[in-house]
């Protein structure tokens, strides 16, 4: 069964595997203790934080392992903004970032701390002029990822660290999705990473913290890892994390040519078979194994599992979970279709046939959802009537769209349909269909009955 979800957990790479059970025998003992086990576990440990500092591209005094990438990032923005507390309290942040950015960003606010989102443009990227203009005084600490998780895209982190250098604000780059990929560029002064991202085993983070950067661990003290992670180490996935990150390092420039041209198929294809579909993210800028689609008139949740039966592991950045019914945070920024969202992230060693064979199941699966759902025809016929109403209360994403998608022909060019929703999602998607489908996207205005008038105009 293919696995194309690696951007949510790669899997474990055959050195990870060896690393893992020969540290099991040798590595199990306290590494701060001075008897001979203790050396042993010391040297271990001592030698993978070399290996790990290495592929950071900082020094190993300066490199931490945490129990988890998360915590990387939560110790690296905490500790950050405690040591920065007397500079100011604001927080500048990408309106893209990883969760747990945004989660450490909200208990700051909470906290009473200024926050500063920026926003990005229609690939998924931050402007480094507009990243520059909100280091107002007072900035503590600025926060950008490497490359997006859920669309692939690259950030200009050289430029941004050089704006943050000028305006002397540390900048903690998030690199789990590329770190396996290569050194992120750029003078950052903080760096997290999560070893399950590259083929490492799951419960190993990295925070790397630049010689120079004020930082004050949070909490209650601990001795070990300088104080930045507190806990008894668990020294066999450190060893693997490290061992499998200087493997797929090794391997990266070979794996990744590959992948990118297998993805490169799959964004040139899949428009050609299935219509009304968007392909997001940039096309250049971008990770080399990871692409990301959006279909009209489909709920994303019933594509993926759909595609789970055809044999295919996908996920979904989709405006409808079955946890939240809440748009991604990513294509909302980026003003994108956020319906009927599939990513899929190759893992190193995919195969042509893999992909051929998505590629040969994928209009057919989409074609079944779309019916089950009443999705109109790709075309429509001019109608007579200059106004109508769709009443899609109380009806989910992508009903709405799909709603809409079969009036828009019975109105004339020039006439308008008004789309009465209340799902947080159609503020999104219906924008965004209207640019797929060159229609002219009127407005929001408040509806008497509930929820909002999606305001269509119909010119083509």
């Amino acid at each position: 069964m293919p696995y194309f979800d690696a951007a949510s957990s790669a899997p474990l790479h055959p050195v990870a595997r060896q690393a893992l059970l020969a540290s099991l025998d040798e590595g199990w003992a306290d590494p701060a203790r001075l008897y001979r086990e203790g050396r042993r576990a010391r040297m271990l440990l001592d030698a993978a934080r070399e290996a790990a500092a290495e592929a950071v591209g900082c020094r190993p005094d300066e490199l931490v392992f945490t129990p988890s990438g998360t915590r990387a990032v939560h110790s690296g923005i905490s500790g950050a903004l405690a040591g920065r507390r007397r500079v100011g309290t604001r927080l500048v942040v990408s309106a893209v970032e990883h969760s747990s950015v945004l989660h450490a960003a909200e208990a700051h606010a909470a906290a009473g701390g200024s926050l500063t989102e920026v926003p990005v443009g229609r690939s998924g990227a931050v402007e480094a002029a507009a990243f520059a203009a909100a280091l107002e005084p007072g900035t503590a600490l600025a926060c950008l990822q490497s490359a997006n998780h859920e669309v692939g895209t690259a950030q200009p982190v050289a430029e941004v660290a050089e704006a943050c250098g000028a305006a002397g604000v540390p900048l903690l780059v998030d690199a789990a999705q590329s770190l396996g990929w290569g050194p992120v560029e750029g003078a950052w002064s903080l760096l997290a990473a999560s070893a399950h991202k590259w083929g490492g085993p799951a419960g190993v983070g990295l925070l790397a913290v630049r010689k120079g950067v004020r930082f004050s661990p949070q909490g209650p003290a601990d001795e070990r890892e300088s104080g930045r992670a507190a806990g008894f180490e668990n020294l066999p996935a450190i060893v693997a994390a490290a061992a499998s990150l200087r493997a797929v390092r090794a391997e990266a420039e070979a794996e990744g040519a590959r992948l990118r041209g297998l993805v490169d198929r799959i964004r040139g294809r899949v428009p050609e078979l299935v219509p009304d579909v968007e392909v997001v993210g940039d096309p250049v800028r971008r990770l080399p194994h990871l692409v990301t689609f959006s279909c009209l008139y489909v709920d994303g949740e019933t594509l993926l599992h759909e595609l789970d039966r055809e044999g295919f592991s996908v996920s979904s950045g989709s405006s409808c979970t079955s946890s939240t019914l809440t748009p991604s945070h990513v294509l909302r920024a980026m003003g994108v279709l956020s319906e009927g969202n599939v990513r899929v992230s190759l893992p190193r060693g995919t195969s042509e046939e893999d992909v051929d064979r998505f590629l040969a199941v994928l209009p057919g699966v989409v074609a079944q959802v779309r019916e089950r759902l009443g999705a109109p025809e790709a075309t429509t016929e001019p109608g007579g009537s200059g106004s109508l109403v769709v009443d899609a209360l109380g009806k989910r994403c992508p009903i709405p769209v799909i709603e809409l998608a079969k009036v828009i022909g019975d109105v004339p060019v020039g006439g308008t349909v008004r789309v009465l929703a209340d799902d947080e999602a159609a503020r999104l998607d219906i924008p965004a269909w209207c640019e797929m489908r060159g229609q002219e996207y009127v407005g929001e205005e408040p509806s008497p009955r509930g929820g909002s008038a999606y305001v269509v105009r119909r010119v083509a």
